[in-house]
């Protein structure tokens, strides 16, 4: 159910390489990698559940709100990272020459289908 809107997220964002769909448990629900790409997603992700955690730890503790999105860049991708609710959050990998925009304005509007079908 979910991999079809992972799909096509990431064939939607110019530069997409892998979506994510993963619960800050470190579980993931459901992956997709466009094939040919050699990232794994699902490690991504499980490495950076507790730095996200952390994250929303830091903004609770200035009292600065919700924590809706975390933007990881390196110089071989940029990981888009949107937070559905305090269990689950969707994750975005783009290549450095990709529109990292598009990733980001696609992962907001499908956000809340996302949340109601979790």
């Amino acid at each position: 159910m979910f991999q079809d809107s992972l799909r096509r997220m990431v064939e939607h964002t110019q530069g997409g390489i892998a979506g994510l769909l993963m619960g800050f448990d470190g579980i993931p629900v459901e992956t997709f990698t466009v094939e040919g790409k050699k990232l794994d997603i699902q490690t991504v992700g499980m490495e950076f559940t507790h730095i996200i955690a952390q994250v929303r730890k830091a903004i609770d503790g200035i009292d600065a709100g919700t924590t809706e999105e975390v933007t990881i860049r390196t110089d071989r991708m940029t990981l888009l990272i949107r937070v559905l609710s305090k269990d689950y959050f969707l994750a975005l990998a783009v290549s450095p020459t990709g529109l990292a925009s598009k990733g980001r304005y696609l992962l907001r509007v499908h956000a809340p289908k996302f949340q109601a079908e979790l």
